[in-house]
């Protein structure tokens, strides 16, 4: 027993030896799959974090490739707008400014006839010998016993079916044939609608072409209205114009806003910045936005110029008057003003000699005479040419007003005394201390005015021309005469009628100006409207 019992106690310290050897290599193997499973974790964690890593770099560099394409892309919109502004009198030269009348009539074709797809597939009309098939033939008992009466009952059923069908056709087939009338008759009225159209349309092209091509002066406004319609120039300029146009001396008279100095772009080039992730501006100088400002401002004159004269197919023009104006808020009143800076009068042969490809803008101007704000950018004004009011047919068309004001008469049914009063009182309501001398032999009046203004002023000469029939260029040539022999800075003529073109010709880049009736009349009723108002 004592044996047993030792033999026992050391089984049992055995067992507790080998359970104990157990668990520590079952915590050795623990641990070891803990630390590789660990191990593995941290090495799925670095990967992560690489590949987060990697990530945030290719975004961020991303984000940076972006930010230094939206800087290119601002600074090649810039360059391209300082392009459209020193090519807008080039863009109009490959452009054929005519209008083609026929371009004005109606182009399209008027569809063919269609079939909605619920009328195109016609309806099949029932066959009484399909229905009559569908009936079971009489078996052999059938014919053998003589028995006919549920044969007879089933061709009866067959025949209620088949006038069913037929009667349920009809109706179909009679509300089908009534659609496609329908549907015929609102073709053929939207097609003779459309074709009427088409006719009214070529009725009234081709009488805005008669009536364009002999010369009426309203059509042809309306005709050099559409030529400057056409005209596209680059984005941001205000696309307003008024064109008069006076038949008597063949000259069109052109009104045109024009962009403010912020058409030019105040950016010359846009940097990305890495360290303050920001983008920043280079600013165009302002030396040079003038620059370009003052080419905006010539190029679209002789644009506006060309485009009238390139469009005159039924040779309608020999002079044409611009005038370039902007709208701007005056920064020492805050009242909003009117200012132009730009007028000039241009004879067609010798504007059509010009290569509008080679020359310099602002020195062609000059070249042609024209008044051109010595700083545009500033907008310091010119005197216009010709005031728009003066030329404007609606303004002239009312010649008989001055009957209608104060009782005052016709022009031409003055006496030669009262017309020589009328123009010296004018100006002298106008500013200036005139003094009126003897009329002279042809019916006008010679007056002598002072303008009052220091450094600005000085002697001017009047002389009137009571004509009917247009004025010569013998008439400028005396009255420039006349100035030399006065000594005077400036001479005015002032008519009933209108100039020729060899008239204002002469008169260019001389101290003198021309009004002609219209212009006569703008600036009586003006003073007569200024008078009444007080």
């Amino acid at each position: 027993m004592v044996r047993a019992s030792a033999r026992a106690a050391k089984q049992h310290q055995a067992d507790l030896r080998r359970r104990e050897r157990e668990l520590a290599r079952a915590i050795r193997l623990s641990d070891q799959q803990a630390k590789t499973e660990a191990r593995i974790a941290l090495q799925d964690a670095r990967a992560t974090e690489r590949e987060r890593k990697a990530q945030e770099k290719a975004e961020r560099q991303e984000y940076l490739l972006d930010r230094q394409a939206e800087a290119e892309e601002l600074t090649v919109d810039s360059e391209q707008r300082v392009e459209e502004l020193q090519t807008i009198l080039a863009a109009t030269l490959a452009v054929d400014d005519r209008i083609d009348f026929s371009s004005l009539l109606i182009r399209e074709k008027f569809p063919p006839y269609y079939l909605p797809a619920d009328l195109k597939n016609p309806i099949q009309a029932p066959s009484r010998d399909k229905f009559m098939a569908l009936v079971a033939p009489r078996t052999l008992l059938e014919k053998t016993l003589g028995m006919k009466k549920r044969h007879e009952r089933d061709l009866a059923e067959a025949q209620r079916k088949y006038e069913a069908a037929a009667k349920s056709y009809e109706s179909a087939a009679a509300v089908r044939k009534a659609e496609l009338e329908r549907h015929q008759k609102e073709y053929e009225a939207d097609k003779a609608a459309f074709e009427l159209k088409v006719a009214q349309r070529k009725a009234e092209v081709d009488e805005l072409e008669a009536s364009y091509r002999a010369g009426d002066p309203e059509t042809v406004t309306l005709y050099l209205d559409m030529v400057l319609d056409r005209s596209i120039y680059p984005e941001g300029f205000p696309d307003v114009h008024r064109v008069a146009y006076i038949p008597e001396s063949r000259q069109a008279v052109v009104e045109l806003d024009l962009p403010n100095p912020d058409i030019v772009p105040a950016v010359v080039e846009y940097k990305y910045v890495r360290t303050r992730d920001e983008i920043d501006e280079k600013p165009r100088k302002p030396a040079d936005i003038a620059k370009l400002y003052r080419e905006v401002v010539a190029q679209t004159a002789l644009r506006t110029v060309h485009e009238l004269f390139e469009s005159d197919q039924a040779n309608h023009l020999d002079l044409c008057v611009f005038n370039g104006f902007i709208h701007r808020v005056n920064p020492s009143t805050g009242r909003d003003e009117r200012v132009c800076l730009i007028s000039v009068r241009a004879q067609k042969p010798d504007f059509n000699q010009i290569n509008l490809a080679r020359v310099e803008p602002a020195q062609c101007l000059r070249n042609l005479g024209a008044q051109v704000s010595p700083r545009p950018e500033e907008a310091i004004a010119v005197k216009p040419v010709i005031e728009f009011d003066m030329a404007d047919p609606r303004f002239i068309e009312q010649q008989d007003v001055l009957e209608g004001l104060d009782q005052r008469p016709n022009l031409m049914d003055l006496a030669p005394t009262e017309f020589e009063a009328l123009v010296s009182n004018l100006f002298a309501k106008m500013g200036l201390d005139t003094k009126q001398t003897r009329a002279s032999r042809d019916g006008g009046v010679d007056a002598v005015a002072f303008d009052t203004r220091p450094v600005l002023g000085g002697k001017v000469v009047i002389q009137a021309k009571r004509y009917r029939n247009t004025v010569g260029v013998s008439a400028v040539r005396d009255l420039y005469g006349t100035m030399l022999n006065e000594g005077a800075s400036k001479g005015i003529l002032v008519a009933t009628s209108s100039y020729g073109s060899d008239a204002y010709k002469f008169s260019e880049g001389k101290p003198m100006e021309l009004i002609d009736g219209g212009g006569l009349l703008y600036l009586l009723c003006r003073r007569l409207g200024s008078r009444r108002g007080s």
